[in-house]
């Protein structure tokens, strides 16, 4: 993994605290915890105040962490730079974590990536009116829609050069956008809808016509579960010592 450095002390914001909400929210994750053992929320506690710091960390925010669970600074770095879901210099309002694993990548995110460097700049840029900043991940675990972005909070899937570039308009302009796959598909689905198991005679039951027999399984009834082989009766072995059969003559 690359180095990863505190942005300059010329962008350094001055202070830090949490706000109110934030305050009684971190104070709440604390007391998840036993007594002496507080560090132990420092991801959480990060995350929130990468959250209230507008999507990265600054080092003032670092150090106000580790005192609010009063723990050595340089463990709270240690935490902030080896986790790179902590952002260590400011991000755009947007911003893109593109996959560039080998699913995304069969499936045209090389596209997205000219995409993101022609609209944005290089990986880490920020726009000049601070709307959109982007980076190359590795998988974030949506490859059956592959390519996709997370944008912020949300996955954007199924994408190429066309409605990605519409998604990054849409974004801009304050427009309302779809999360989720961008095609016609629902969720994860198959596109165009289910391929296997479609043929009405599989469902045929007793004579009847495909339309009145039920199907084989379906989930409007939950499923029992059987006794554990585990849980089943058996004879218990007999202690050697109350074994009485004669031993055969010779």
């Amino acid at each position: 993994m690359s180095v990863r450095r505190l942005a300059p002390a010329e962008i350094q914001p001055k202070e830090f605290a949490f706000s109110a909400d934030n305050l009684a929210w971190a104070n709440k994750q604390v007391e998840k915890y036993p007594a002496g053992r507080q560090a132990s929320a420092i991801i959480p506690l990060l995350w929130r105040a990468q959250k209230q710091a507008g999507g990265w960390l600054p080092e003032v925010a670092i150090r106000y962490v580790a005192d609010f669970l009063a723990m050595p600074h340089i463990r709270a770095l240690e935490v902030a730079t080896f986790y790179t879901m902590f952002n260590l210099e400011p991000v755009g309002r947007y911003y893109v974590q593109l996959c560039g694993t080998t699913p995304c990548m069969l499936r045209g995110a090389e596209d997205l990536k000219r995409v993101c460097r022609d609209r944005i700049g290089e990986p880490g840029h920020v726009t000049k009116d601070g709307t959109f900043s982007w980076l190359e991940v590795e998988c974030l675990g949506a490859c059956v829609n592959a390519p996709m972005v997370q944008i912020n909070d949300d996955f954007y899937e199924d994408l190429d050069t066309e409605n990605f570039n519409k998604l990054l308009d849409d974004l801009a302009a304050g427009r309302p956008v779809k999360v989720g796959p961008q095609i016609d598909r629902q969720y994860s689905a198959p596109a165009g809808g289910a391929t296997t198991l479609t043929d009405p005679s599989l469902y045929q039951a007793n004579g009847k016509s495909a339309g009145a027999a039920k199907a084989a399984v379906t989930d409007a009834e939950a499923k029992k579960p059987t006794k554990a082989a585990s849980d089943r009766e058996a004879p218990a072995p007999k202690s050697p010592n109350a074994d009485k059969t004669k031993p055969k003559a010779r």
